[in-house]
């Protein structure tokens, strides 16, 4: 059905056999259908390569939110770890006043005795 179609169109040498020159008309007919299917091809391939590299940029996004979602728990665990070290922290500060007040108390019995 294709090869009528064509050949209602002009003389197309490489599809009639008594065809002794190709016409215009049937030269820019297969040249819009060899430009039809190269746009086809090239746009799939385009596709092809843009769908390949999305699922590579999906895979790291995944990725880096995992990272993020690690990071945020070690930074929560830090966070504690700081508060739990301030407390030692001002712990050790009242016992070294307390140990220093009673040095100087020690002192001044000392001298009275």
């Amino acid at each position: 059905m294709g090869l009528l179609i064509l050949a209602l169109w002009g003389c197309i040498p490489e599809l009639t056999k008594n065809c002794v020159d190709m016409t215009n008309s049937s030269s820019t007919y297969l040249g819009i259908i060899g430009g039809a299917i190269t746009g086809a091809v090239i746009s799939w391939w385009i596709y092809n390569r843009q769908m390949k590299t999305t699922r590579a940029q999906d895979y790291l996004l995944q990725r880096i939110k995992k990272i993020e979602e690690n990071n945020g728990k070690i930074l929560s665990h830090i966070e504690e770890f700081t508060a739990y070290h301030n407390t030692v922290l001002e712990k050790i500060i009242r016992l070294n006043e307390r140990i220093l007040s009673l040095e100087s108390k020690i002192e001044l019995t000392g001298k009275k005795g």
